[in-house]
């Protein structure tokens, strides 16, 4: 099935029916056009189960002589992906489908006709909307293309990316889902490679960049010997292609950089790679201090503090991976205990500021 993260769509709510001036009939209000968020259905589904891309709602019906009341048009009723924001023409997002279940009326049916509106069913809502989905995995995997993301994900989950030695193998993003002993799941999406201008939109990097958002973690990969795109590229250090993936994710969104982060120094099994890993160890530990030799437009104002700096071969070393596996868990696990004691924290606050309220009886200023 292809991957599809946007569809553009009609949504038209339904005409309201016209009231009964004779008798004061009151027309039927027309339906509405909702949307509902659903587990496990992607937005090929949602296309190829309704390829007008046209949703209208049914009409009310008109007032009469049998029905002084006009009975309402049905809603049309859809589901989408968790995960989907929706976006108008103008630009405007009416709301996004974060939870199973979670649903948004996109159009609204017309009101019936009655005393004062002249008895005239009005029309209803009606536009183009774009169905914008960000996927959602528990870890992002972010780099240059071929600094090993899908060999990496390949050897490490069950997920089946296509993997060769040139940029951009991969053009949509893969989720692959690490499984442990003892069964428990982690989800990791694989975007295609980012490239210098990525935020301006040159390659395919801001299309991509948003998946990441929804992520809890980052999991940067950089190839110890650099990076070149091609022959009429500037050759990047692997030092320069962290500072350069640092800069395009804050010119994205500079709340990225928030994010928990690892590194992952790959392709360690290459000549003089160990050399190379020991002289750019310390600067990982202190990015600032190592950005300030070059010019501003280069560098990023923040940077991520990476959790951990992991040098491995995702290709010749399933020791390696392992290693990465495991790390992976324990970090997810230790944000988990963390957001879970301040989600604590503001709950006692809450109680706290509730109890003395009740003592003391709010205060008027």
């Amino acid at each position: 099935e292809g991957f599809r993260d946007n569809l553009k769509i009609y949504v038209q709510g339904g005409a309201g029916g016209n009231g009964l001036p004779k008798f004061g009939g009151v027309g039927g209000n027309g339906g509405n056009v909702v949307v509902a968020a659903k587990e496990d259905i992607s937005l090929e589904t949602v296309f190829k189960s309704n390829k007008t891309k046209q949703y209208i709602a049914k009409g009310g019906r008109h007032a009469s002589h049998n029905f002084i009341l006009g009975i309402p048009g049905e809603d049309l009723r859809f589901e989408v992906p968790v995960g989907v924001s929706i976006i108008t023409e103008l630009g405007k997002k009416l709301g996004e489908l974060n939870n199973e279940g979670d649903e948004l009326v996109l159009a609204k049916g017309g009101t019936g006709g009655h005393a004062k509106n002249g008895f005239l069913g009005t029309k209803g809502q009606a536009y183009f909307v774009s169905l914008d989905l960000k996927l959602i995995a528990d870890i992002g995997l972010v780099g240059f293309p071929n600094a090993g993301k899908s060999t990496l994900l390949r050897s490490i989950s069950q997920a089946k990316p296509k993997v060769a030695s040139y940029p951009f193998t991969t053009v949509k993003p893969n989720i692959g889902i690490m499984v442990y002993k003892d069964h428990r799941q982690i989800s990791m999406a694989d975007l295609p490679g980012l490239i210098e201008g990525a935020h301006a939109n040159r390659g395919m990097g801001h299309e991509f960049l948003k998946h990441v958002e929804r992520t809890k973690l980052l999991l940067m990969v950089v190839d110890i010997n650099g990076f070149q795109l091609g022959p009429q590229y500037p050759h990047r250090s692997c030092l320069e292609t962290v500072m350069l993936l640092i800069k395009e994710l804050e010119m994205y969104n500079e709340d990225m950089l928030m994010k928990p982060s690892m590194i992952l120094i790959n392709k360690m099994d290459s000549e003089g790679s160990l050399e190379r890993f020991q002289e750019i160890r310390d600067h990982l530990k202190n990015l600032p201090e190592f950005f300030k030799q070059y010019p501003e437009e280069m560098r990023p104002n923040k940077t991520l503090n990476f959790c951990d700096i992991i040098p491995i071969s995702a290709k010749e070393h399933p020791d390696d991976v392992e290693h990465v596996k495991q790390k992976l868990r324990k970090l997810l696990d230790v944000l988990a205990e963390l957001e879970k004691e301040e989600e604590d924290q503001s709950t006692e606050i809450i109680e706290n500021v509730r109890k003395s309220l009740k003592e003391k009886g709010p205060v008027l200023v």
